[in-house]
This record gives structure tokens, sequence and C-alpha cells, in this order.
């Protein structure tokens, strides 16, 4: 049987991924890295992948169902950023290609921005600004706050939001939460009774939810007009979070007295289309594109946690932090050989996979399985090397999608597509 080599494992990294990602690669022995600074189009990216067995992505990257069936060695992708939506994530599963990314990464350069932003709102930082850079000099007291003392209600306790809340309470902010989950509180925190509480008791309200369903126009009119006069809105989750049509309303009434952006339910592809929104000319609301992760630290953490997860993935078959795939996380290989087979969620196939190692007479020391409502994934670790008409029945197994095998010896690795 021939072996691959880590060295010929061709890895293709787009939209300026941080140089850490190479880094990380590159100790790990996959030298055979190439990186683009732009996103590809469809057919471009067809024509890229023919030969690539790996591929790092940013946001703009589409990768389609078209791409994945079109892409023969592709076995892993990496999304070197937070949201995995440029995937399709069913169709890279049915081809049996996890998907990893690096959804807590970011965590404090968001934190960070936020605190600034509530600083800036409370002090009336932007008018100011503006008028200075106008030659006013607007020297007053008149609507400018500390935010010691100050309550922040936090909807949505995961990373981010426990983090804003360490640093606002390290601020002397009164740190008020709401999770539709039981979250433990941290330091001083309290939790609200309900969404509307929360409203009612803030003087300022940061938004850290999930783009779903159940979190669209979560902020809308009636949301708005439950919040206390003269308070302030962040947004800095996901654009369909806030009904902006409703804020807007809230702000020309002075109801609320001021907001902060950093997502919107569009933003613009690239940096030479206009960003279009009827906030923009509004001296109250601070408006940023989407930066609350554009940190070099975030990406150079981005850039470390993606390219170990593929590394990982491509040594020993950990599937640790795929989104679309059953989460296994794998002891380091210390047999002859490990046999990773991916198959649809099908009654049985675990069996045939048994019954084709007992014929051959091979000796299994460790076997691991985990599935989801689409896939199966079973990792069995030999005490000898399988022959290749065994791999060809484990692979010619009914609702087999892909039968991989690592070897002890050389660390290298055959791909059966």
């Amino acid at each position: 049987m021939l072996s691959f080599p880590r060295e010929r494992i061709k890895v293709l990294l787009l939209e300026g991924v941080h140089s850490r990602a190479i880094d990380c690669l590159e100790s790990a022995g996959y030298v055979n890295v190439e990186l683009r600074s732009q996103a590809l189009k469809e057919e471009e990216l067809i024509e890229a992948l023919q030969d690539v067995h790996m591929i790092g992505i940013r946001s703009r990257t589409k990768l389609s169902k078209k791409v994945l069936e079109s892409a023969p060695k592709l076995m892993a992708i990496g999304c070197f950023c937070i949201g995995t939506d440029q995937v399709d994530l069913a169709a890279a599963a049915s081809v049996g290609i996890p998907v990893f990314n690096a959804p807590h990464s970011n965590t404090r350069s968001v934190a960070e921005l936020v605190l600034g932003l509530c600083i800036m709102l409370f002090r009336n930082i932007f008018p100011k600004n503006e008028a200075a850079h106008g030659g006013k000099w607007l020297k007053s007291a008149d609507g400018s706050f500390e935010v010691r003392g100050k309550t922040i209600g936090i909807v949505g306790y995961g990373h981010i939001g426990s983090q804003v809340s360490v640093l606002a309470e390290n601020m002397g902010m009164q740190v008020l939460f709401y999770d539709t989950q039981a979250k433990l509180p941290l330091g001083n925190a309290r939790v609200a009774p309900s969404l509307e509480g929360l409203l009612q008791e803030s003087d300022i309200v940061t938004l850290h939810v999930p783009q779903s369903p159940d979190t669209h126009h979560l902020i809308g009119k009636e949301q708005i007009n439950s919040m206390r006069a003269g308070s302030f809105l962040i947004n800095a989750s996901r654009g369909t979070v806030v009904d902006l049509e409703s804020l807007k309303e809230g702000l020309d009434s002075q109801h609320i007295a001021g907001a902060a952006l950093d997502v919107f339910p569009k933003e613009p592809a690239n940096k030479t289309q206009e960003f279009i929104s009827d906030l923009r000319g509004m001296s109250q609301v601070i408006l940023t594109p989407h930066i609350g992760g554009s940190t070099q630290e975030a990406q150079q953490n981005i850039g470390a946690e993606v390219s170990r997860r593929l590394a990982q993935y491509s040594d020993c078959g950990s599937t640790e932090g795929a989104v679309n795939f059953p989460c296994l996380s794998l002891p380091q290989q210390r047999c002859a050989q490990r046999l990773l087979h991916i198959h649809r969620n099908e009654a049985g196939i675990l069996k045939q996979v048994n019954e084709v190692l007992a014929n051959q007479k091979v000796n299994v020391l460790g076997q691991y399985l985990l599935t989801n409502s689409q896939l199966g994934y079973v990792v069995l670790d030999t005490e000898q090397a399988v022959p290749e008409e065994a791999i060809d029945a484990l692979q010619a197994i009914p609702g087999t999608i892909r039968t991989r095998a690592l070897y002890l010896d050389t660390k290298e690795e055959e791909t059966y597509v």
C-alpha cells in the first residue's frame, strides 16, 4: 500500500489568513501550504481544489455543495473566523469532510470593543469629536456620564457576554444578564428574571446571542419601548438580532439616547461596496464595520486554533471542535495502524466494520464511535497493519462515505475517497 507523507498533503489558505496558521502547520510537518490573499469565485475554487487536501477560508469564500462535490481530495475545511455560514455544512458532512472554526478566539477582542463603545456612548464622545473636527469646541459636561455605578444589561451570557461581565464589573458597573440557558453568574453579576426585566432596569444593553430563528429581531419595537428612557443599546452579535427600523424610531423619539452597532443585516461584500443604512448621519449612533474580532491578537489566536484542529484531524483523526461532524477527541496514536471510517448513520454498519476486521483476523486494541443525526464516525486502533483488501472491503460497505488509514511508524496516511 502506498503511503501519503505529510509534506505532500496540500493545504490552501485563502483571504489572507494570519501567518500564524502557516507557522503552526509547517511546525507540524505540513510544508506544502499555498497562501492567497483573496477569496475565489465558485469556478475558480473548483479548479483550485482539484489537488487540495485541506482548505482554510475566512468569511468571503463560499463553499457550496457544487464546490464540495467537485473536490475529490478535500478531507477537511478550516474556517479561520467565528461563523461557518459560508460553508454548506450538510453537503460537507455528506462527503465526509469535517468543518472546523474558532468560536472563542476573538472573545477578548469583542469584549474590549463593547466596553470601549460603552464609555464612548456614556461620554457622548462622537458628537463632540465630530464638532471638534468641524472647528467647534463643545467643552461641557452636559450628557456626559461615568460608567461607574451604571447598570449594564447583557443579553446572552456565553463566552463573550461573560467576558464583558468581568470587564464591566472591574470598571465599577452593576452587571445584570439574561440567558435562555441557566448560567453561573461571575463576580457580583445578577440574573435578570426576564428579557423585559433586564431592559427595564439597564442603563445600557449589550447583545451577545447567536443568529437563529429565535433571535431574529429579538430587539424590536416592543423591546425598544421597554428599555429605560435615555438608555443605550450595543449590538456586536448578529445583524438580524435588532429591528433597525424600530431602533431608529426609538432614537428619533429620543427614548433611546444612543446606540452602537458593529453588525448589520446586510453588509458590503468588500471595501469597494457602499455601506447602506438608515442610521448613517445620526450623530448619537456609532457605526463600525464588523470589527469586533478584528485585532491582530484575535487573528493570531484564530490562526493557531484552526490550524491545530486541521493538523490533529489529519494526524490522528480527532474531530474535536468540528461543527458538522461527531466530535471525537482522540488520544495520540500508539498502535500500528488507526482506521477512520465515516459513514451514514444507518443501523448495522458498525457490525459490518467489525466483521470485516474479524474475517481478516485483525486484533482491535481500541474502538471509538460517535454519531449524530447524519453521520457515524468510528475509529479503530489495530495491533497490526490491516491488509489492503480489508480496507477496500470497509470502503465497499453500503453507507460508507470515506475510509482513511493512519500509520504509526511514518505518520503517513492514505486516503480512500
